[in-house]
């Protein structure tokens, strides 16, 4: 089937891939995904490909990105196993992508209904109110041509909050049993709910928190911890991406 999703200006990396490709910065949105495949990597054996772009060049705004994410954001993920390819955006959505394609045990997600239904709200959770608040502290401590205190503040007081709903998850505050990871029963499961949240909250320091600051919020530190100890993990952090 013809398409048009490539053109001449397409990076030959990207149109010449015959199976997945994943364009991304290790950014913490592009360390989502990343982290991703390579756990299903250690689970399957899944390969993939990648193109790694410089985002502030703006290459993500060029024609040839749009066509694949009219929203020129990274990570982008392409597969080419299917006809014509087929692109999905944004993070969370990749990530179920993924999940529902490649992960056919549900090593990183749910069977049962209500677990799955947990997975998505802490994943949307963070996706929708962790993240954009977060990436704003980033935005206003370090590439704002001028300092702003109110948005700082504004922004980290939010991003506080929304550490503490984590740690309300984790210590199990209401339920009487802490947990090891945000979905599934009983303590949980390492899932795609802490995949798409963990990049970003690893990062406390870097955004500009003090260990003061997060000291209310020991059970996700914790939680940072145990995830980052994950051979995937590392991986999909690491040089390969830098």
């Amino acid at each position: 089937m013809a398409h048009n999703l490539y053109t001449d200006e397409t990076p030959d990396s990207v149109k010449n891939s015959k199976g997945l490709h994943l364009i991304t910065q290790s950014t913490p949105n592009g360390q989502k995904v990343q982290i991703m495949l390579e756990e299903l990597a250690d689970l399957y054996g899944t390969t993939w490909d990648t193109t790694k772009i410089n985002i502030t060049t703006n290459e993500q705004k060029k024609d040839w990105f749009l066509r694949l994410d009219p929203n020129g954001r990274i990570p982008i993920l392409v597969d080419n196993t299917k006809n014509p390819p087929f692109p999905c955006m944004e993070t969370s959505a990749e990530l179920l992508y993924l999940e529902k394609q490649f992960d056919k045990d549900n090593a990183l997600g749910f069977k049962d209904d209500l677990e799955r239904s947990e997975a998505l709200q802490w994943l949307f959770f963070w996706h929708g109110s962790g993240a954009p608040y977060q990436g704003q502290v980033n935005h206003f401590m370090r590439a704002a041509p001028e300092k702003l205190p109110y948005a700082i503040e504004r922004f980290k007081k939010e991003t506080l909050r929304v550490y503490g709903v984590l740690e309300i998850r984790l210590s199990g505050k209401y339920t009487g049993e802490a947990r090891e990871y945000l979905a599934g029963k009983g303590k949980g499961k390492y899932s795609v709910a802490d995949i798409g949240t963990w990049p970003w909250v690893k990062g406390w320091e870097r955004t500009g928190f003090t260990q003061e600051e997060m000291k209310p919020f020991p059970h996700v530190l914790k939680w940072i911890d145990r995830i980052a100890e994950r051979p995937a993990v590392q991986r999909g952090i690491g040089d390969k991406y830098a």
